[in-house]
């Protein structure tokens, strides 16, 4: 367990970034040993984005929470490595596939703040790495907000922003019940290349709001679903991550269902 007094008053910083190392040993802080919790810190990664990718925090871990935490980076600042990890009331800056990897991961009551790219780029928050249709793995955002951080809100009319884009053929990723500020783009979603994983990949939206929460002109893709109430609890704490059993000893509050 690793408790701080607070986001922007515990700090774990680091500059190191993928021109100089892989992008897994970029990050500032990793975590592997199962069971580990964080509360009240900011971890972050200052290399900026002309160094491209520049992890804050890899959690391996699993049964992993975060609660009250900050991570600050721009191009893949939250590597969700791998393994069951739960975040509840966290604040997550980037600008480039800033929460990726191929875990079970359920963000709560977060804020997800976009930041300026650098000129040539375009912003995408998720890019989910799951490899076989039969892993139980996604990166699911509920009852969070999705916002322009101060560095984009300034200029965000000159970049594109989008909830995701498919790092992997079967790559899974569900927004519901987030609020979605007009920066984001009507087609919601972006491809990594061509056609590459968008009839295999499942992405999903249920009762977002916003103006960036219209789904009428989203992309056509065989594997987007707008979905019930009834599909969307199969992305619940309590469904996807079986949170019932295991984060009521970590202290954290939690919604296990819609």
């Amino acid at each position: 367990m690793l408790i701080g007094d607070g986001i922007g008053a515990t700090v774990v910083t680091g500059n190191k970034n993928a021109q100089t190392t892989t992008t897994f040993r970029t990050a500032t802080f990793a975590v592997v040993g199962d069971g580990f919790i964080a509360r009240d810190i900011t971890f972050e990664n200052t290399a900026g984005p002309q160094k491209h990718q520049a992890v804050a925090l890899r959690s391996g871990s699993d049964f992993s929470v975060f609660y009250r935490c900050s991570f600050e980076g721009y191009q893949d600042t939250l590597y969700v490595y791998s393994q069951r990890q739960f975040y509840r009331d966290c604040d997550i800056y980037g600008t480039v596939d800033f929460i990726f990897g191929d875990t079970v991961a359920v963000f709560q009551n977060c804020n997800i703040y976009i930041r300026r790219p650098m000129n040539s780029q375009i912003n995408t928050i998720t890019a989910q790495a799951r490899t076989d249709p039969n892993e139980n793995t996604g990166i699911i955002v509920h009852n969070s907000r999705v916002t322009a951080a101060s560095d984009l809100r300034a200029v965000q009319g000159s970049f594109k922003n989008y909830l995701g884009r498919p790092w992997q053929k079967y790559s899974r990723t569900v927004f519901m019940k987030t609020g979605l500020d007009g920066l984001i783009e009507a087609e919601g979603w972006l491809p990594w290349s061509g056609n590459f994983g968008l009839s295999s990949l499942y992405y999903a939206e249920h009762m977002n709001t916003g103006v960036g929460a219209s789904t009428g002109g989203r992309v056509k893709w065989g594997g987007y679903h707008v979905i019930d109430a009834v599909e969307a609890e199969k992305f619940t704490v309590g469904n996807f991550l079986a949170g019932n059993a295991w984060i009521p000893g970590t202290g954290v509050p939690f919604d296990v269902g819609l």
